[in-house]
């Protein structure tokens, strides 16, 4: 599906960022509000991250509108706002594939374009990154520019200051924009703003300021009363002496929703050497009312109307996995008022609304700061209280230091309530769930629960809590399977799996939430089902049974085979000596790319059909 460019006839013009720069710059103007357009009406038929690129318009155009992109590197954090980028860079007949299967990738990959200069879809990494390019940049010595966009939100990460320390110790050619979606401010003080930045970045001031330097060098007296004085003008703009202290040349806020005033103050600073920073307001939803309003409603939408007031509301299908999560969290709070719950910036994604409104004493959302909230959970635990980290599977990777060397090594009661484990669908390869079974199994101390259902999943749970050592529930992203969800709480003995069902010559183990797949798939094979629930420990007796009565063992999960929950039966295999055969079936050791979560499973055979013909192709070789 492509949409009509006759409504966008200045866009029309500008589908690469060579064609953008030939435009007059008081076309810009009206090129951005086009462009803001365009992402409305593109984002409302596909579905897709929408208020953070709202907020970027401006400053997508300006930024290829000054720097020679590709060649200049440009490189954008965690990639929400990198919709006009894509729409700018070549991609804007594709919008309306985003997210899809065999459709524009989610985020930047730079397998789509060479205007994506680096993958990103975690936060934080570009300033890192842009370094070290950077530093590629003068030794290649051909004139290339680096820049980096970050947001507010991503700057709460220690990865990202310890770049900027790095930066500032190097004193590489390197831009970070700063782009600050969170404060407001008047046009007044926009338009001051913006004409003072473009002071402090010309030639003029420029030129006094390291050349005032070279020549008062000798002159400490004076020297210091030049530095203060430096300091008083930009004092006078916003505080960012914590930059300057980093080594960097702070320039800021400008308004970023004033395209021209933007595209002026990159000009200048485009010719300053050093490390440099940017700081730009803009305004997330920008251009669009409602999302203005709510843009952490409007950060995702679905498919939706533009003149309805409302995002359409899902169909009722049952309790997500997080809601599950939520109000155990709740039921359990009220219990235990040691329980402390923790999440690093996740708090709507991760079920935990409610629970911070009832139980702001024992909630904290520590930024994104994965490592910190493991290592924080794991002071809590050493001191008597009961931890709760709340994580996405794919963001867990990003402490996993802080898992084995604070928590598991001291075997600190921390319970980690693992959400969008296994395949997540349209955010594609960045937030698959597909590791956390292989990178937990191999931690001493560690216990790996895998529900099949939503009543599981809160029993699990109940019981992670009570163990007296480090535990995990992983479950996956959306609603359950619709069972009676019991209210009390009761512990689940450890390695204890159940048999669901009898069959001849078979027996499917399954690990997690595929369960309605794997007993579809044992009527067709006649099988047994044996649903394991815990990867570590196993049930062993379950599976010397399994032996002793069928000739073919088959272990089901949603996550990576290698080294997974199949990869656990099978070297209990080997160590006892036993001479069944077993078929692993699980994710691939690739990637997984974007597809709804139903299209993920059919590709990779871990529907019901392609269970059946994984077993019928190995039992026939």
């Amino acid at each position: 599906m492509t949409l009509d460019l006759a409504h966008y006839p200045i866009l029309a013009k500008a589908g690469t960022p060579e064609e953008l720069r030939k435009l007059p710059q008081e076309q810009l103007e009206q090129c951005a509000d086009e462009l803001r357009q365009y992402l409305l009406s593109c984002v409302s038929k596909s579905s897709g991250h929408f208020a953070s690129g709202l907020g970027t318009v401006e400053l997508t155009v300006a930024l290829h509108y000054v720097y020679d992109t590709p060649f200049d590197r440009l490189l954008w954090d965690v990639g929400h706002q990198a919709y006009p980028h894509k729409i700018l860079t070549g991609r804007r007949e594709r919008m309306t594939s985003i997210r899809q299967k065999n459709g524009l990738h989610p985020f930047p990959w730079p397998a789509e374009s060479d205007y994506d200069t680096f993958a990103v879809g975690h936060s934080s990494t570009s300033i890192s990154a842009a370094l070290g390019m950077a530093v590629a940049a003068e030794k290649e010595k051909k004139g290339r520019k680096v820049v980096a966009v970050i947001g507010d939100g991503a700057m709460t990460a220690g990865m990202a200051f310890e770049a900027l320390n790095h930066g500032g110790d190097i004193d590489k050619d390197l831009l970070v924009i700063l782009n600050d979606n969170e404060m407001s401010i008047s046009e007044n003080v926009g338009a001051l703003n913006s004409h003072l930045a473009r002071l402090l970045t010309g030639s003029f001031f420029n030129s006094i300021r390291d050349g005032g330097k070279k020549l008062l060098s000798n002159v400490p007296p004076i020297k210091e009363f030049a530095s203060r004085a430096e300091e008083h003008i930009k004092g006078m703009v916003v505080p960012g002496t914590i930059f300057e202290e980093l080594g960097f040349n702070y320039i800021g806020p400008i308004d970023g929703h004033d395209v021209n005033g933007v595209v002026g103050t990159l000009r200048n600073m485009r010719n300053i050497s050093g490390p440099q920073i940017l700081h730009v307001v803009t305004k997330k939803g920008k251009g669009f009312e409602l999302a203005e309003k709510d843009p952490i409603k409007f950060h995702a939408v679905p498919k939706f109307n533009p003149k309805e007031l409302e995002l359409p509301k899902s169909a009722p299908s049952g309790p997500t996995y997080s809601k599950i999560f939520g109000d155990w969290l709740c039921d359990m709070a009220a219990q235990d008022p040691k329980l402390m719950a923790i999440t690093p910036a996740m708090r709507e994604g991760s079920g935990m609304v409610r629970f911070s409104q009832e139980f702001p004493e024992q909630y904290f959302d520590v930024a994104i700061a994965e490592q910190h909230s493991v290592t924080f959970a794991a002071g809590l635990a050493k001191e008597g209280l009961n931890a709760v980290v709340a994580i996405y599977s794919t963001f867990l990777q990003r402490a996993y230091d802080q898992l084995i060397h604070d928590v598991a090594l001291q075997n600190l009661p921390v319970l980690f309530a693992i959400d969008r484990a296994g395949v997540v669908g349209a955010d594609g390869p960045t937030h698959q769930g597909a590791f956390d079974i292989p990178f937990l199994r191999c931690i001493p101390n560690m216990v790996i629960m895998t529900p099949s259902d939503e009543n599981e999943c809160r029993q699990m749970l109940f019981t992670g809590h009570k163990l007296n050592q480090p535990a995990a529930v992983r479950y996956p992203r959306g609603t359950g399977m619709g069972v009676d969800i019991d209210s009390n709480m009761k512990t689940i003995p450890l390695a204890q799996s159940r048999s669901l069902r009898s069959g001849q010559k078979i027996a499917l183990l399954n690990f997690g939430t595929l369960l309605p797949q794997v007993l579809n798939a044992a009527e067709t094979l006649n099988a047994t089902v044996v649903d394991m629930r815990f990867v570590k420990p196993l049930d062993t007796q379950a599976i010397d049974t399994a032996c002793q009565n069928h000739d073919l063992l088959v272990s089901i999960e949603d996550g990576a085979i290698a080294g997974g929950a199949g990869s656990a039966v099978g070297e209990y295999l080997l160590a006892q000596q036993k001479t069944n055969k077993l078929l692993q079936i699980g994710l691939p050791d690739e990637f997984i790319m974007q597809g709804t979560q139903q299209e993920m499973y059919a590709e990779h055979g871990l529907d019901a059909d392609g269970i059946v013909s994984k077993v019928n192709d190995f039992s026939s070789n």
